[in-house]
């Protein structure tokens, strides 16, 4: 089997997340890299193997003709030509979420990517967790009525996070995770309405070095489904450290109900049993295993989350925002 040449765009803590697995691999040769921090790129060149950096990924694209796909996880804002290079190159790409805050560029590229069929793939990895598998499958025939779930905790304390017109809010940011995945579960929506609130986090507890911070302390959706699901999603970025409680999804069927703890079990009720199950596989490994397959055999259907079918639900989760904006009701 052919040895990928891939590249790497953006050297921080969600890239070596995903170089965890594909250092692994061996038909993976991780050979370039590009960050405008110098101490990042030598810790990842260390990391992967890779023997040359770059500052840029223009530098990268400029000077690597070889390359069999990319890797990008850079900041909301920062998607200046990225994908779009890849594109025109021909170049498969993986790329962290949110893959843009701007949904005109999101569009071009889902519509540039399907045109090309290119094989692409979004940081939506809770996709390959074997507990929502096992979930997928026992919706099955179940007859579900309503969802409730949350993402609730502080505030992660990185430059782009401090204001919504950077982060896109918690929900799109974050949370977006489980407006995938109830995607996943129950097709497309709708229908969305969204109310948020702010005035718990006072931005002087943050560092002066950080943009001053004014993004929603917490926020609500309620999402119906074409199914005739309707789910109610809860984010919050305003609880100390110890002041927790689970986080996920609550599945109410008229038989049965499934409680999905985030990333690490899920519950399955019926009146007279109850079974739990933990999380028992490294699906960030296998989000790019899945990755890697489909490039070698040239289909973008094997990817469960390709840039297309992500962008619905980046334009979910925008379509919240813009109901907290406006107050109405979104009609999709």
């Amino acid at each position: 089997m052919k040895k990928l040449k891939i590249g790497l765009i953006g050297c921080g803590y969600m890239m070596k997340n995903h170089m965890n697995g594909v250092r692994t691999f061996d038909d993976v040769e991780v050979v370039a890299v590009a960050d405008p921090r110098p101490e990042r790129t030598k810790d990842m060149m260390e990391f992967t193997g890779a023997t040359r950096s770059y500052t840029s990924h223009k530098e990268l694209y400029e000077n690597e003709d070889n390359l069999d796909a990319v890797y990008i996880a850079v900041e909301p804002t920062a998607h200046n030509g990225i994908e779009e290079t890849a594109i025109q190159r021909g170049i498969p790409f993986m790329v962290e979420k949110p893959m843009t805050i701007d949904m005109a560029q999101g569009k071009a590229i889902s519509d540039a990517v399907t045109a090309k069929g290119l094989v692409t793939s979004v940081g939506f990895q809770d996709r390959y967790l074997d507990i929502v598998s096992r979930t997928k499958a026992e919706l099955e025939g179940m007859d579900v009525g309503m969802v409730y779930g949350s993402w609730i905790g502080g505030v992660p304390q990185v430059w782009w996070w401090m204001q919504k017109s950077t982060c896109g809010g918690q929900l799109l940011e974050q949370n977006i995770h489980l407006v995938d995945l109830l995607r996943y579960f129950f097709g497309e929506a709708d229908s969305v309405y969204a109310t948020c609130g702010r005035g718990l986090v006072n931005p002087s507890e943050f560092p002066d070095t950080l943009p001053k911070y004014d993004t929603d302390d917490f926020s609500t959706a309620t999402f119906t489904f074409k199914s005739g699901v309707v789910a109610n999603l809860m984010s919050g970025c305003f609880v100390q450290a110890g002041n927790q409680f689970p986080n996920g999804l609550n599945i109410i069927g008229r038989k049965q109900s499934i409680c999905y703890t985030l990333r690490n079990n899920i519950v399955i009720k019926t009146a007279d049993n109850q079974v739990k199950i933990d999380k028992a596989n490294n699906n960030q490994a296998e989000h790019s295993r899945a990755f890697i397959d489909a490039i070698h055999s040239g289909d973008p259907t094997a990817v469960r989350s390709p840039y297309p079918d992500a962008f619905k639900s980046l334009l979910l989760a925008d379509a919240a925002n813009r109901s907290m904006e406006s107050g109405s009701v979104i009609r999709l």
